[in-house]
């Protein structure tokens, strides 16, 4: 495969469109589009969804991760002065404690951060959109490695305002069942899953959708609704706010996958996330 095909797959995906690929590859919009039409012939299928912005299809997936895999191999061969390094990571992680372990890596390393659910990390993986991912499945994805970080506690949450007002016998299902919820987004099955444990019918309480975890968290502290929130947010805010429910936490156990293929970016990336792991996860 040419080398220019695969870097114009790579830019077409991670900028969004061709324009903005040709800008980062410093050539015409043509010239990705037909390095991109000549991949595809060469594989016989569709790899790119034009799209807005562009997506990589099924058939598309492993040219990804060969593309992305291969830029790495050359940054390092060139000795490139910065090396970007591409990882999915939830939003409670990288807020809490995920965020000053990659503020401490050296210079010369970037990071591209996903947004995603512990739940569907993985995905990205799979897919080639990114070198490593914070997940729950502790299955290696093809490719990759697999390692046990440790475990997020997440409790049932509310302010003492909120918990006098609409919880006053300590969260009872008919309680629940009425009782504003906060959710990160449609992903987030957290709360619902708390639900779920605490009564056999469904329970459909008004639902806060807030995509942000600090502002999630402060959606809870300001008494907008409960939440299942992680240990590592909540016990600065203990004074504030009460769990309702102390035999019904929920614990995450999370799990660092990576490329088996090792670059040094890479592994400064996932020795900053472990150290980190040791000291904020049980």
């Amino acid at each position: 495969m040419d080398l220019a095909h695969l870097q114009a797959l790579l830019a077409a995906i991670d900028e969004g469109s061709f324009d903005a690929a040709a800008v980062a590859l410093h050539v015409t919009p043509s010239a990705v589009s037909q390095r991109i039409k000549a991949l595809e012939t060469n594989a016989g299928s569709v790899l790119v969804r034009r799209s807005k912005p562009t997506a990589v299809t099924e058939a598309g997936r492993p040219y990804l991760r060969l593309a992305r895999q291969v830029d790495a191999l050359v940054a390092e061969a060139q000795n490139v002065a910065t090396t970007d390094v591409t990882l999915a990571i939830s939003a409670d992680a990288l807020a809490s404690w995920v965020l000053p372990a990659l503020a401490s890596l050296p210079p010369g390393i970037t990071v591209d951060v996903r947004r995603e659910d512990q739940d569907h990390s993985a995905d990205l993986l799979r897919d080639g959109t990114v070198m490593a991912a914070i997940t729950t499945d502790s299955a290696p994805v093809q490719g990759c490695t697999s390692e046990r970080l440790g475990v997020m506690r997440y409790r049932p949450m509310a302010s003492t305002a909120f918990a006098d007002r609409w919880l006053p016998e300590g969260g009872t299902v008919a309680e629940l069942a009425v009782a504003p919820v906060v959710v990160f987004d449609r992903k987030d099955d957290l709360q619902h899953a708390y639900l779920r444990r605490r009564s056999s019918r469904r329970l459909d309480p008004p639902r806060h959708y807030i995509p942000g975890s600090i502002e999630f968290a402060q959606a809870v502290r300001s008494g907008m609704g409960w939440a299942m929130l992680p240990d590592q947010q909540s016990s600065g805010w203990r004074d504030e706010m009460v769990e309702f429910d102390s035999e019904r936490h929920t614990d995450v156990t999370l799990y660092w996958q990576q490329w088996s293929l090792r670059t040094p970016a890479l592994e400064a990336v996932a020795g900053a996330v472990r150290e980190a792991a040791s000291v904020a996860l049980t």
